[in-house]
This record gives structure tokens, C-alpha cells and sequence, in this order.
């Protein structure tokens, strides 16, 4: 059986998983309370049920790995498992904040690239306060800040910068000035996990302003461009420092 092949799960966090391997889960995670199969999802794991993350999926009596990286763990209710890959090519997924690049207008629609395999849809309606007659002053090489309401492989991922009540949350278009840089989107999900430290020890250094896309993005912009490229080479790094190593780097700079 394909189950007997497979290894423990907990065995192998921490660990490099390639594509295929297949990982078997205790015995209590192969039914809940009422009896009926394991539901793993994206949302919110509820009491005693796992969450399934990136980079894997459900087979049989464990979990399919389907990118190649590191297994982490998250204890806690029914716990949660993925895989932190170095992956750079994003794949738009509904519900994600990502930078977009105006390519092109089209009529009432505009072109955006989001670094996936085909451009996103947005229309001038769907920003905040936005009407026929007051549009929206979007050109081309603008970088837009927005949501993806619709991101399926049948369909052109379409884009919003309002969120259900209307309001702007933040979103729309971003300031001319900054620096636009790309890094792996498994440092983009380390940025923006809550009490990041690394935006907590960049903020003690200096005040700046950052905005963080799924899609891999990042633009900042501090007071002077110096500091700016300062903050973008010390995000850019983080990625290979350890904490150790960042924090005499942040307290060198601080020194000068």
C-alpha cells in the first residue's frame, strides 16, 4: 500500500520534502469528533483538525507533498503543516494583497502585471469613491496596491483595490517616489507573519514607509534614498542572515 511507503510526519520537520513524498499523520488526525474523514483547508483550522498549507494536500491517509522545501509544523488546536519553499513564480490566489504594474489600458479595464503567468484585470470602478465621471488617474508604469476577487486557472484573475464595504483599506495606488524589489514569496509570508521581528527591528533604525505583495514585492521609502536602499539591501539579506547575524548588522548601522 501506498500509506506504507510513506513517512511520519513529525519525523521529517525541519527537513528537505521533494514532490511525490508522502506523509503519514497519527492515527487521531484520520477522523474528528463525529466520525466523517479530515477536512483540510486554507481558513482558519478549527478545535482538533489540521490545516493543510502550502505545498501540500490531502492523499489517502496523510498528506502529498507538491513542492520542494522545508516541512514546518505548527502546534496548537489541530496543528498545521507546509512546506517553506524558495519559490519565486507566483500563482495568483483569491483573497491575496498583491503590487501590481500598469502595463495597459483597455477601454475601462487596466492591465496590470502581478509576476504570474498572465496579466490581471482591473477596472476603473473599483476604487474607492470611483464613478464615471470621477476616474481614477491611473497611467501606465503606476504600481497599484489590490485584492484578487476572482484567481483560477480558467479564468483572468481580476483585481480590486476596495474592500466589501467600499472603502479603500489601504489599497489603490501607490506614491511615485520608493524602490520596487522582488524577493522570494517564502520571505514575503516571514514579513508579513504578525510581530514580524524584522519589521520591528527596521522601524527602531529608521521611520519609513512599506508595502508587502504576495506576489513576491516589496516597496519602500524611507526619508532619504540612502536609507531607502539601506532598508532594501537589509530585507534583500534577511533571507540568508540569520537572526544573530541581523541584529549585528541593524546595531552597526545603528551605530553610525
Amino acid at each position: 500500500m501506498a500509506a506504507e511507503r510513506g513517512t511520519a510526519a513529525e519525523a521529517l520537520v525541519g527537513q528537505v520534502v521533494l514532490p511525490g513524498d508522502l506523509l503519514l499523520l497519527p492515527a487521531h488526525y484520520d477522523e474528528d469528533a463525529e466520525g466523517e474523514r479530515l477536512r483540510l483547508s486554507a481558513g482558519a483550522a478549527p478545535q482538533g483538525r489540521l490545516l493543510c498549507g502550502p505545498g501540500l494536500r490531502r492523499s489517502g491517509a496523510g498528506l502529498l507533498v507538491t513542492k520542494c522545501g522545508l516541512l514546518r509544523h505548527r502546534p496548537g488546536g489541530g496543528g498545521a503543516y507546509w512546506v517553506d519553499s524558495q519559490q519565486k513564480r507566483y500563482v495568483p490566489v483569491k483573497g491575496d494583497h498583491v503590487i501590481g504594474i500598469v502595463t495597459a489600458k483597455a477601454g475601462d479595464v487596466f492591465r496590470l502585471d502581478v509576476g504570474g503567468s498572465e496579466p490581471a484585470s482591473l477596472s476603473y470602478l473599483a476604487f474607492e469613491g470611483a464613478t464615471k465621471r470621477n476616474r481614477p488617474n491611473v497611467q501606465v508604469g503606476d504600481l497599484i496596491y489590490g485584492q484578487f476577487v476572482v484567481a483560477n486557472k480558467d479564468m483572468e484573475p481580476e483585481m480590486v483595490c476596495i474592500d466589501s464595504s467600499g472603502k479603500s483599506s489601504g489599497m489603490g495606488i501607490i506614491g511615485q517616489d520608493g524602490f520596487l524589489f522582488k524577493v522570494s514569496l517564502g520571505l514575503i509570508r516571514k514579513l508579513l507573519a504578525p510581530k514580524c521581528e524584522i519589521i520591528q527591528e527596521l522601524s527602531q533604525l529608521y521611520p519609513f514607509e512599506l508595502v508587502l505583495g504576495m506576489n513576491g514585492r516589496i516597496w519602500v521609502k524611507a526619508k532619504t534614498v540612502q536609507q531607502t536602499l539601506i532598508i532594501v539591501n537589509i530585507l534583500e539579506a534577511c533571507e540568508y542572515m540569520t537572526a544573530e547575524q541581523r541584529k549585528q548588522a541593524l546595531a552597526k548601522l545603528s551605530g553610525n
